[in-house]
């Protein structure tokens, strides 16, 4: 029988959060960097310094925190940092402040996500669990399906502006309750080349 800890759940739920968030702007990101001035290029560089600065920091982060005891730590750091830079998005008008925004957001993400897996491996009893993994996977994409589609409307009906609040409220709450894993997860500490969980 598949079972999740109280801490998964924890990810899990704050997880779905920050992709509600994400997805909130979606494609629209594209009419976004029109709206303020910005052009196909413009979108491109945006978009490509974004993913470049992200898989850099993936590769680096996991590297560097490998055996840190502080991942937790880092994760809910990402998870912060992503909801300022959401907000930030409220500030930009110009297309060279939106390639910084997105630099920043990659930077949130390589801090989160690496992190998040690594959290979420260690509270599976089985790692080779396909339904579980699938379940890490699989909510992604169901919540930024209708991440888009209220994204959509409520720029649409309101604004972008509203849209950004909208998103990075949602971030706050993600950021919130990922916080919560900090008091699920037992102290850890580094022994030469081992993790040990310290006593209580």
């Amino acid at each position: 029988m598949n079972r999740l800890s109280k801490s998964a759940r924890i990810l899990l739920l704050a997880s779905c959060l920050w992709n509600l968030g994400e997805a909130l702007l979606g494609p629209m990101f594209a009419v976004y960097t029109e709206k303020i001035g910005g052009d196909l290029l413009d979108f491109t560089w945006a978009w490509a310094a974004y993913s470049i600065v992200t898989g850099v920091l993936y590769i680096v982060v996991g590297k560097t925190l490998r055996e840190s005891p502080y991942k937790a730590q880092f994760m809910i750091g990402g998870y912060a940092l992503n909801a300022l830079l959401t907000f930030a998005y409220i500030f930009v008008h110009h297309p060279i402040q939106l390639l910084f925004v997105q630099i920043g957001l990659g930077v949130a993400e390589a801090f989160s996500t690496p992190t998040w897996d690594s959290l979420f491996a260690s509270d599976m009893d089985d790692t080779e669990d396909t339904f579980l993994w699938g379940l890490a996977n699989g909510h992604t994409h169901l919540i930024g399906g209708l991440g888009i589609a209220i994204g959509g409307m409520v720029a649409y009906y309101f604004s972008f502006n509203a849209l950004f609040v909208i998103m990075g409220v949602i971030q706050i709450a993600a950021t919130i309750v990922q916080a919560r894993i900090l008091r699920q997860r037992k102290p850890i500490v580094v022994i030469g080349d081992s993790v040990q969980l310290k006593a209580a």
